[in-house]
This record gives structure tokens, C-alpha cells and sequence, in this order.
């Protein structure tokens, strides 16, 4: 049994572990059609999303985009994006339950573009993390005191302070009873997906804290940005999570369009289907049950000719912004503003990544870029899994 395993089991007082099988839950998974967007969307009553309240139907850009491209430098100056690997180590039994024991590469990079001739990266994490269950802490105590000092006795293992690697963060997923159809493992993906998502809000608040966001210097996240928990246990706390998006988009090149309905309450899927190149659909307004307090503005977008692609979604993003002030949540984002981020996007079309990704119609090129940068960071499968 390999070193970690074996300090892993004595450390937990396991009954004991199984050597199985390990792999990589991406390379053995059945493809299958993953959304950005979850369900949990509540609309609010009001569901317009901008000031304009007499959009009705699809809105043309062409022109206004081409007259931007011109005259006006970018507005996306930062592109954040976040990707993480995950793998089965072992199974492990604890009071006669056996759980997995899950592991997981981190990655999330923001790059910059100055200028035209420059794109480089700015920000960048990369953490190794395994996830455990609650029943592995044999104190019953303090989670996070325990699994905290399991981690800095993981990494003072010898074999790898010769590699130089070092593992970021234990995490805890809850040993409870499995409900019909729900697997350990799944809780313990949840949770490194959830350390994820805690790096780039860190990364978004250090573009604040550095002052790189305003409102001519933008950053696009690639995805949703529905799955940022706030964090916020009072209003300020709300607040400062708010002023952290304020110039801060959400690019989704995968969407479910059966989510969005229009003020009939009927779904607007095949409006959405048959959008007209470089049109854009009105705002709608929503909140999501897991991010209370936070109000969202969301249009889709098509950037690609229907005819090019395979598919009638393909070639459309739906973008994302949160309400910030008072007036916004109550009247909707300014329409010029929707305009203005829509024809930077459209601007952004070209490049594309077509022939070495499969999702190139919804791609923008310095997303991919960003996306590749990270996957090149990461530890090869092989090597990852032979360190346990």
C-alpha cells in the first residue's frame, strides 16, 4: 500500500482500506449534457431585467458593434476561468461503512489583456485537496481543527517534500445516509467543486483589491455565475459581495433554455433557438434560491450563423450580470449597458478555437486560452495517481 494511503488509514483510525481501483472520474464518465445553470431559479414578479421595458422582442447589434470595434478600445480587459480534475483513491471503512476517499486538482488562472499584442497570465491557483468523511474525524470534534492538522502531518511525508507537492486542504463531506440514488462520491466532487468556486471569488476580490475592475476595464468568468455563494451573513457582508461584481459578467457557453421564461410564464426556448445573428434578447430578472439576496440580469446572445453549427443552441452565450444598487434591482439594468457588453462580446467572436475544441461556436478565444493555460498546470493523471 502506497505511503499516503497507509498514513491516511493510521491517522483516521480506519477500520481499514480496500486498495481499489483508482481513476479519474473525467476519463471514465459517460458524456452527458452537463448546464451551467441549475434549477432553484425563482423569476421575480417583475420580470424584466433592464430599463427598457418596451423590448418585447430580439434586439439587432450588428451595427452598433461594428461601430465600437472602431471607435472604442476593448472592454475586457481580465478573463477568469476555473476547472478542476477529480479521482477515486480508495475506499475506506468506518464503523462498518465503507466510504471513498476522493482527491482533486484545483485550477483557476485569470489572465490579462493590456493590449492587443499582450495576453498573459495574472492570477493563478493551483491546489491538490482530498475529501474525506465526517466520520473520519475520530474525535467527533471539530472538523476543521482535525482534518487541518491531518493535512500539515500529510504534508511533512517525506516522499513529498521531495517533489515539492503539497496538499492544500482536506475537505469533509457529510457521512449521513445516502437518500435513493445519491452517491458518497458525488458529495465529496460537490465539495472540491465547492473549494473551486472559493478560489475564484478570492481571485475576483484581489482584481478589486488591486483596483483592475471599473467600468471601462471588465472581467468576463467563464460560466455562471450563479453558483457563487455570497458568504454573507449581514447586509455589509452582502454589500462588499455585490460591489465585487460590479463590473463582472458571466459567460455561459452551456445552458438549459427551458429555464427561462418570459412574462407569460412560457418557456422562451425557441426564441432563443432561432435568434437572429448578433441579436440579442431582452433582460429577464431572477434570483436563485442558493445565493439569497442577490438579484440577476440575463440575456442571451448569438454569435455564431445557426447554419454554421450542429446544434440550435450552439452559437448562443447566455450572459449574466448581478444587480448591484437599489435602482438597478428595482428598475433593471440600464439597456445601454446590456448593449454596450453585448457588442464587446460580440466583438470577441474572433478568433475562435475551431478544431481543438468541440464547444468552439460558444467559446471566446481568450476564455479558451485561459482554460488551456490552466489544463497545462495540472499533474498528469498517471503521475497524480501514483503518488497514493
Amino acid at each position: 500500500m502506497s505511503k499516503i494511503l497507509t498514513f491516511i488509514e493510521k491517522a483516521t483510525k480506519a477500520d481499514r482500506s480496500y486498495k481499489s481501483f483508482k481513476y479519474c472520474f473525467e476519463s471514465i464518465d459517460v458524456p452527458t449534457l452537463i448546464y451551467d445553470d441549475k434549477q432553484g431559479i425563482v423569476f421575480s414578479s417583475d420580470k424584466n431585467g433592464e430599463t427598457d421595458k418596451g423590448l418585447k422582442t430580439s434586439k439587432s447589434l450588428k451595427e452598433q458593434a461594428f461601430r465600437i470595434a472602431q471607435q472604442e478600445e476593448p472592454l475586457f480587459k481580465y478573463f477568469l476561468d476555473g476547472s478542476r480534475r477529480t479521482y477515486k483513491i480508495d475506499d475506506i471503512a468506518y464503523s462498518n461503512v465503507v466510504y471513498p476517499i476522493i482527491s482533486g486538482q484545483i485550477g483557476v488562472a485569470c489572465c490579462e489583456r493590456s493590449n492587443k499584442d499582450s495576453f498573459k497570465r495574472l492570477l493563478f491557483e493551483h491546489q491538490l485537496v482530498l475529501a474525506m468523511p465526517t466520520r473520519a474525524n475520530y474525535l467527533d470534534d471539530n472538523h476543521e481543527l482535525f482534518f487541518n492538522q491531518r493535512i500539515k502531518e500529510l504534508n511533512e511525508l517525506s516522499f513529498l517534500k521531495k517533489f515539492g507537492i503539497q496538499f492544500s486542504r482536506l475537505l469533509v463531506y457529510q457521512a449521513s445516509i445516502l437518500k435513493e440514488g445519491e452517491k458518497y462520491e458525488n458529495r465529496g466532487i460537490a465539495k472540491i467543486q465547492d473549494e473551486m468556486i472559493e478560489a475564484e471569488k478570492r481571485l475576483v476580490h484581489k482584481l478589486v483589491q488591486d483596483k483592475k475592475l471599473n467600468p471601462f476595464s471588465y472581467l468576463i468568468k467563464d460560466g455562471s455565475l450563479e453558483y457563487m455563494k455570497t458568504g454573507a451573513v449581514d447586509s455589509k457582508e452582502l454589500s462588499k459581495f455585490k460591489t465585487n461584481y460590479k463590473c463582472v459578467i458571466g459567460a455561459s457557453k452551456s445552458f438549459n433554455p427551458e429555464l427561462c421564461k418570459d412574462g407569460n410564464k412560457k418557456s422562451i426556448a425557441q426564441k432563443i433557438a432561432e435568434l437572429p445573428l448578433f441579436h440579442r434578447t431582452p433582460a429577464y430578472k431572477y434570483t436563485v434560491e442558493r445565493i439569497p439576496g442577490v438579484t440577476f440580469s440575463v440575456w442571451y446572445l448569438r454569435i455564431r450563423e445557426q447554419h454554421q453549427t450542429a446544434s440550435p443552441f450552439d452559437g448562443v452565450l447566455k450572459i449574466e450580470k448581478i444587480l448591484v444598487s437599489e435602482q438597478e434591482n428595482e428598475e433593471g439594468l440600464d439597456s445601454d449597458e446590456i448593449d454596450r457588453i453585448s457588442c464587446h462580446i460580440i466583438n470577441e467572436r474572433n478568433p475562435t478555437c475551431y478544431g481543438s475544441d468541440n464547444r468552439w461556436a460558444n467559446h471566446l478565444y481568450p476564455i479558451f486560452l485561459t482554460e488551456s493555460f490552466i489544463k497545462s498546470q495540472y499533474l498528469s493523471d498517471v503521475y497524480f495517481l501514483n503518488l497514493f
